[in-house]
């Protein structure tokens, strides 16, 4: 068995956990259930299947990518922006849980989708399928980024 089947999941369990450890602060404090949110907020239960999701497919275009690239310049550039797309996933519950920065984690999770769909593009050369597996993760951040503007917006 090749080590990317084992670290690369294993770096989207780290992932998941300490942003969760961060979004379950922020709920445990009571906080989150104290601000303004839209109507339209989805309940915690789905942002939880839809993160499942997009984890697994995350993993399996890694995976992909890791398996099917040449190990060139480009190469490096995508497991750097998959790198730096993990710390940013972690950051933005940092920012909006742990510490109710929501203005900052607005402009954090704008930068996390420009992560994400860097990914879709630089991938789609190498592996097309991985490259599809990323947009429902684009369009995710994209939804979210939206929401914590709303949510920003009426807490302000």
């Amino acid at each position: 068995m090749k080590p990317n089947y084992l670290i690369i999941p294993l770096i989207t369990i780290l992932v998941s956990v300490t942003g969760s450890s961060f979004t379950s602060s922020g709920i445990g404090s009571g906080w989150y259930d104290s601000i303004a949110k839209p109507s339209w907020t989805p309940p915690g239960s789905v942002i939880g299947a839809v993160w499942t999701t997009i984890f697994i497919l995350s993993t399996i275009s890694a995976i992909l990518v890791w398996n099917k690239a040449k190990r060139d310049t480009r190469f490096r550039w995508i497991i750097g922006i998959f790198l730096a797309n993990a710390v940013l996933n972690v950051f933005w519950s940092f920012l909006f849980f742990g510490q109710g920065l929501l203005g900052l984690a607005v402009w954090e999770a704008a930068l996390l989708d420009a992560t994400v769909i860097a990914l879709v593009i630089l991938i789609w050369r190498t592996s097309r399928i991985a490259s599809l597996l990323l947009v429902p993760y684009a369009a995710w951040v994209a939804f979210a980024t939206y929401l914590t503007y709303t949510v920003w917006s009426m807490n302000s």
